[in-house]
């Protein structure tokens, strides 16, 4: 349950939703079922229903632990309501996690290593997303940077951030398993992996997105995004889907890259081949293994190195 704010939602809703799914699929016994909060005390209060209902992860929208910045990300909560929810998450649920942004306005080295060091003495379940800050159009934060009022942290710095984030997670035992998320072994989240894998993944509700293996043809599929016109779509015939695309070899094999390469453990080039219909060139992975950005692991995988990932977006561009 992601996307919007699903802890919004009464308990008897996601138990009413988990009871649907049981009666349609066959669901695995250990089945991971996340669901996205906010840590306000008054969602807070609702864990207990969620866990009742058959959720057994939750992963909390923290975003920052200092106050200026929670109040400048338009979020709702303090920063003890944030300490407190992950707290009573951990005491409730089996796994858990929750985000942090960084690279903020204004924010320095030495702030971030301060924060991310309370993050993850905080991260006691085992499981923290970092992600640097991008800035949408249509936020407060897109229209002072348009005007110049904003003063965001330069290529270098931000560089220093993603390294230092590395060294801390890894110190603590969490390392990254996926470029922005980081978990301590067996605690990583089985729907990031579906994606990073390029698994199969059905969606249902408002402005969703998913990929479906139908014979040998991948689906690209996406709902409705407006909540009302897809209700009304549901009621009229019983689904809210407005795309339903057949992807080409091609765009199979770039979105693997783009999903896979984002995984520490790569990507399997024989797997590549079979989805996209074509071998990654062997002159441009030599060549980016010659500068460091790639390498070959013994399983034969191919995957982005430490000195790679700050530049993950021109990595997959070559290999495409």
């Amino acid at each position: 349950f992601g996307g919007g704010t699903p802890s919004l939602m009464d308990p008897r809703s996601v138990e009413a939703i988990l009871e649907a799914i049981g009666k349609n699929w066959s669901v695995a016994p250990k089945a991971e079922v996340t669901l996205e909060a906010n840590p306000t005390s008054v969602e807070a209060d609702r864990f207990r229903g969620y866990r009742a209902a058959g959720v057994n992860r939750v992963s909390l929208g923290v975003q920052s632990l200092r106050p200026g910045p929670l109040a400048e990300l338009g979020r709702l909560h303090s920063v003890d309501e944030a300490v407190a929810a992950v707290r009573l998450a951990q005491s409730i649920f089996e796994r858990s996690s929750f985000d942090l942004i960084y690279a903020r306005p204004r924010q320095t080295l030495s702030d971030w290593e301060d924060e991310l060091t309370e993050a993850l003495w905080l991260a006691e379940a085992g499981h923290v997303s970092l992600y640097q800050l991008t800035i949408e159009q249509g936020t407060r934060y897109y229209d002072l940077l348009q005007n110049g009022k904003l003063k965001m942290p330069d290529e270098d710095l931000s560089a220093d951030m993603f390294e230092l984030t590395q060294e801390l997670t890894i110190k603590a035992g969490l390392p990254a398993y996926e470029i922005s998320n980081h978990a301590r072994p067996g605690q990583e989240s089985i729907h990031n992996l579906i994606y990073g894998r390029y698994g199969e993944y059905a969606v249902v509700g408002p402005g969703a997105h998913g990929r479906l293996l139908v014979g040998n043809q991948r689906h690209a599929t996406a709902t409705e995004k407006m909540p009302f016109d897809w209700r009304k779509k549901v009621a009229a015939r019983g689904h809210g889907l407005v795309t339903d695309d057949i992807l080409s070899w091609e765009e199979e094999g770039d979105e693997m890259l783009v999903m896979g390469l984002r995984l520490r453990e790569g990507i399997d080039p024989r797997r590549f081949a079979a989805l996209a219909g074509r071998s990654l060139s062997p002159h441009q992975v030599e060549e980016l293994k010659r500068i460091g950005f790639v390498e070959t692991l013994p399983n034969g995988f191919i995957r982005v190195t430490d000195k790679g990932w700050p530049v993950l977006d021109a990595v997959v561009a070559d290999l495409a």
